[in-house]
């Protein structure tokens, strides 16, 4: 299973002081380097984090896959197709939120969404949708023409001790149902490396993004480290 890491909160250190640091450059370098498949960010509009100029020079170093999580709106779409990140994932977002609080309502949305997904993919990127584990919410995104999907596993590691067996049958259905829409699976949000075993064993997710609990542990052991443990629990 493949490891995507998202280094917002690196940013959010940053940002708490309008400094220069911490880089999260040298965080995506170092994520690599204890084994990140990939690195993710989410560019939102409201700069909270990550800023345009770090999405432009991620894009110049990474050298795995960068993974640009934003809202579907004309601004966005405008920055993805000037720098072209390899794979666009497109996330709800509201004001004043902590992190992101679900997943996309394609059914809802399909319209719209039909169209930015068009014209990411115009400019040769690769573009998944963050949904809830919903069968309807599965097969309409399929029907939007993206190739993968991200399921919101804050559900699962929200919930109570007795109830998560029910969370983690509907992240599975899910799954399921979209690799028989023919959809790459992806999952992330909320997972840490104490959870995280049970989203690991569903054979039909090929990636996890987790950002928060890699940051977390990397303030006390690094970067490196840090993904490397991450890694290593996913095996």
């Amino acid at each position: 299973m493949r490891l995507g890491v998202n280094i917002d909160h690196v940013a959010t250190v940053r940002e708490a002081r309008k400094s220069r640091e911490p880089e999260p450059v040298a965080a995506a370098v170092l994520a690599e380097l204890g084994g990140a498949d990939g690195i993710t960010v989410h560019l939102r509009g409201d700069r909270r984090h990550i800023q345009e100029r770090d999405v432009e020079l991620l894009r110049e170093v990474v050298s795995t896959r960068l993974n640009v999580e934003m809202a579907s709106t004309r601004e966005m779409v405008e920055i993805a197709t000037r720098l072209k990140p390899h794979q666009v994932t497109l996330v709800p977002e509201h004001p004043n939120e902590l992190t992101t609080t679900g997943g996309l309502d394609v059914i809802r949305h399909a319209g719209s969404l039909e169209k930015t997904v068009t014209r990411l993919q115009r400019a040769g990127i690769v573009v998944s949708l963050f949904i809830d584990p919903d069968g309807p919410q599965v097969k309409r995104a399929a029907s939007v023409g993206v190739t993968a999907v991200e399921i919101n596993t804050g559900p699962f590691a929200d919930a109570s001790a007795d109830r998560q067996s029910q969370q983690l049958q509907r992240v599975a259905r899910a799954a399921k149902a979209a690799v028989r829409h023919r959809l790459n699976v992806l999952a992330g949000h909320g997972l840490t490396y104490i959870n995280v075993g049970p989203i690991v064993e569903i054979d039909e997710i090929a990636e996890l993004n987790i950002g928060h609990s890699i940051v977390a542990r990397a303030v006390l052991v690094g970067m490196e480290r840090a993904v490397f443990e991450m890694v290593d629990a996913l095996r």
